[in-house]
């Protein structure tokens, strides 16, 4: 059976051209106006609205909510001649899948309608996946619980099928790798490649060529000609995190990348064309990393056009205990352990922590507890973690947090398992070069 497409546009001339590209693979209705529109509403439903903005009785944009609202499962793709990032952003929180600016090829347009309609499929997957999580700890969703991280995860499904750039902001630790893998396993480029880079974690010599390429020859060191990852991720998802850490010289060059949608080879003289979507993520605040002069306003603004902001556990502790269950099973199952939870001393030290190093703090912890349990249920004695002073503790000597305590140990461990290489340790941390730098002067940190 052909899907239907129903094209709003008051151009008699663009309704006859759209119609011509789609009626060889859907059924093709039309509708001149917001009058029009309001008299298909008492007709069958679409499984895919072409809706122009500029209508001479209405706003395609104010239209768009009743459209979701009479025809909840149907795929609006907006159409205009005055496209902008501010408009695809106010189209895509309306409820729009996608947005198209005029003059259009059609190929990319019947390419668009295809993807719309595959986006029941998308659907599916997503329930599969969430499903699949909710099987960790015996709940629907345990890792996205709270009320706050629910949210993300509807504002993930909402543009996950768009290529829109997506930046994702968050302390270290709080899971902005695993969004952005949600993300890409929501999106249609689900069977691409997600490559993934700290752009903290690599010298500034070897930033440029190991994002966009490099030919032989163009440096010390360059033995062979090199891809880059903007062309290893073609049709799939580029996740830069840490961009803040990024050399300020390199920023330029990548916002020249987003915008020309061209990649060009350190020391070569020939531009590829790049298909991949960018999501970008960062632990610092952008206004702060922009005033610091680490993060480009105007690189900002490109990669931010949907942004997606990850509390910290501390802030969200209905996720704590599913979390803990979920890495619970997880490492007693690699452990051959057979252990039935934890104690209900044990879940309220857990649920009363502030984990300064978040998610994966709480990970750390739990796979610790897991291997050093004796019984059948982990217990208040094996966790390490101990509750933060209050004013009224008056048996503590020092203003130091335990907290803090526990996150200097940490580093402090790392260091020394790592002798001293402060590239490995932020690695294995899972933070940023700078980051750790910071952190080792705030400690006094010495190996």
């Amino acid at each position: 059976m052909k899907g239907k497409v129903l094209i709003v546009d008051d151009q008699a001339e663009l309704r006859t051209l759209l119609a011509m590209v789609l009626e060889k693979d859907f059924s093709v209705a039309h509708a001149d106006s917001g009058a029009a529109l309001q008299k298909a509403f008492g007709g069958e439903q679409p499984d895919v609205v072409l809706l122009d903005v500029k209508l001479p009785d209405a706003d395609g944009l104010e239209l768009l909510p009743q459209i979701k609202k009479r025809w909840a499962d149907t795929e609006v793709i907006v159409l205009t001649g005055y496209g902008s990032v501010d408009m695809a952003v106010k189209a895509m929180q309306r409820g729009a899948s996608n947005f198209i600016s005029k003059p259009f090829e059609s190929e990319k347009l019947l390419a668009d309608v295809r993807c719309a309609l595959d986006s029941r499929c998308q659907r599916e997957e997503t329930s599969t996946l969430r499903g699949a999580l909710g099987t960790m700890s015996g709940t629907v969703t345990p890792i996205f619980g709270s009320p706050v991280m629910r949210g993300v995860v509807r504002t993930i499904e909402r543009v996950a099928p768009s290529d829109v750039t997506v930046l994702i902001t968050g302390e270290s630790g709080t899971g902005k790798e695993v969004i952005a893998d949600l993300l890409h396993a929501m999106s249609r480029r689900s069977k691409g490649r997600i490559i993934k880079i700290n752009c903290a974690a690599l010298p500034r010599e070897l930033i440029e060529s190991e994002l966009f390429g490099s030919v032989k020859g163009a440096f010390t060191g360059a033995h062979a000609d090199r891809t880059g990852l903007f062309r290893e991720a073609e049709d799939g998802t580029l996740f830069l995190d840490e961009i803040s850490e990024m050399p300020i010289d390199t920023q330029s060059k990548l916002l020249r990348v987003l915008q020309d949608q061209e990649v060009r080879p350190v020391g070569g003289k020939t531009s590829y064309k790049t298909n991949c979507r960018v999501v970008a993520a960062t632990n610092r605040r952008p206004e702060d990393a922009i005033k610091e002069g680490k993060l480009r306003e105007d690189l900002f603004y490109r990669i931010s056009a949907i942004s997606v902001d990850l509390p910290p556990l501390r802030e969200r502790r209905e996720d704590i205990l599913p979390l803990a269950n979920a890495f619970l099973k997880r490492f007693a199952a690699q452990a051959n352990r057979l252990l039935t939870g934890f104690s209900q001393a044990a879940a309220e030290r857990l649920t009363a922590f502030d984990w300064p190093g978040n998610v994966r703090q709480l990970q750390n912890e739990v796979q610790r507890a897991v291997l050093l349990c004796e019984g059948n249920a982990v217990d208040l004695s094996d966790l390490s973690i101990t509750t933060t002073k209050t004013p009224d503790d008056e048996s503590s000597d020092t203003n130091f947090t335990l907290l803090e305590g526990v996150e200097r140990n940490a580093i402090l461990q790392m260091l020394k398992e790592t002798a001293g290489n402060k590239l490995e340790a932020a690695k294995r941390l899972g933070i940023g070069r700078q980051t750790l730098y910071n952190k080792i002067k705030a400690y006094g940190l010495e190996v």
